[in-house]
């Protein structure tokens, strides 16, 4: 039988193999690492396999679950496979509206946000909702999902699930489709999300000790530049990896980040003080001024298809320079510049807010212009700079 370490411990090899699990479950490890989670069965004399996702999106005991299930369909005399493919074609199934509904979400979502709500309902609910006709999604069903979610501790997932749950069904209800939306009746149902704040430093000292090791960081450039461009820049980490050399105004000294890849949807101004500048001019044009993105990764330099630098490769370094995740992640700088900019800098709350990409709003409710702080934010951009060196030397 598997286990989560074997699983862990598998790797790539020149063709695709399988280890299995035990009645019929197994795992595929592909040729690129992938590990695909397979149901092998005979359904009318004929050998079939069914899909059940991917490890560790899919964990081993939600593999054996599903697994269960499709066994159970196979004890009724129903062909899993069939049943599969029923639901994600019919029309007037619940997973049928969730696939209108976010089709409808593409223009609004950030591409990870839009992929991450796919991939939560796909994992959590459609197996379970997915076949119902909308007007029978019941607060009762909806709590059962919850708490498969919540029996594998995952109560931030099931918070999110139930909410995406209730934005389809509100869609239903607009759609004429269903009467109501089950998921308010589920208020008090769910167990208490504790919120884990982002670590993040604010100790002014740390701050120093970390810029230096930062600057001393000898394994990679472009992780190195990656670290301090976090810190002087204070972007969200996936907006600093998906930054490409287009996006930067050499002549106004600013960064424009299509609102494709924010958050908040819009276009996203930053002002680039003179050690930026020097990080992108001095430090990684020479190194990837040639390729698609600012921080691509390393292994795909030169090649047919580009990509950003993994989401890894700031926390790795992190680690090996010796900050655990309690005391500082790639997240958390953001949190870090916020505190010090408000805090010994006196700048403007909403001036930070608008230089964070936050939805910004005056005593009326109206949203900020982002770019009528311009000239404040350039201003302090370089004022964060020139503190950040200074504490770095130990002069402030």
């Amino acid at each position: 039988m598997l286990s989560d370490t074997k699983l862990r411990a598998l790797k790539p090899k020149d063709k695709p193999y399988r280890v299995s699990d035990e009645r019929g479950l197994y795992v595929q490890v592909a040729t690129s690492g992938s590990r695909l989670w397979r149901f092998k069965y005979t359904f009318e004399g004929k050998e079939k396999l069914l899909a059940l996702g991917q490890y560790p999106d899919v964990p081993l005991s939600l593999a054996r679950e599903r697994r269960e299930e499709a066994r159970q369909l196979l004890a009724r005399g129903i062909d899993p496979s069939a049943q599969k493919k029923a639901v994600r074609q019919g029309d007037g199934t619940f997973a049928a509206l969730f696939e209108e509904w976010l089709a409808r979400q593409k223009d609004v979502l950030t591409d990870s946000t839009w992929a991450n709500k796919k991939q939560r309902m796909e994992t959590n609910a459609l197996p379970y909702l997915g076949h119902l006709p909308p007007n029978e999604i019941t607060a009762q069903r909806v709590l059962q999902v919850v708490q498969r979610i919540e029996a594998r501790g995952l109560g931030e997932t099931a918070r999110r699930v139930t909410q995406i749950i209730g934005q389809v069904m509100r869609y239903a209800v607009a759609t004429g489709r269903a009467e109501i939306d089950p998921t308010p009746s589920l208020r008090g149902a769910l167990k208490p999300v504790v919120v884990k704040h982002r670590a993040a430093i604010t100790d002014k000292a740390l701050l120093g000790a970390f810029l230096r090791a930062v600057d001393a960081y000898p394994a990679s450039p472009i992780v190195r530049a990656a670290m301090q461009l976090q810190t002087l820049l204070f972007l969200r980490p996936g907006e600093l990896r998906q930054l490409e050399w287009s996006f930067i105004d050499w002549t106004l000294a600013r960064i424009k980040i299509p609102g494709a890849l924010m958050k908040m949807r819009e276009d996203h101004l930053v002002p680039l003080a003179r050690q930026s500048l020097h990080i992108l001019q001095h430090d990684l044009q020479p190194l990837t001024g040639s390729s698609r993105y600012v921080l691509p990764s390393p292994r795909s330099i030169g090649g047919d298809t580009e990509r950003p630098m993994s989401e890894n490769g700031v926390l790795v370094a992190l680690r090996v320079m010796g900050f655990d995740r309690e005391t500082v992640t790639g997240h958390g700088f953001r949190a870090t510049a916020r505190t010090f900019l408000d805090e010994e800098l006196r700048i403007r709350p909403e001036v930070i807010e608008a230089q964070l990409a936050h939805a910004v709003r005056d005593p009326l409710g109206r949203a900020y212009n982002r770019t009528k702080h311009i000239e404040e934010r350039t201003e302090m951009m370089q004022a964060w700079a020139d503190w950040l060196d200074g504490v770095k030397e130990g002069r402030i």
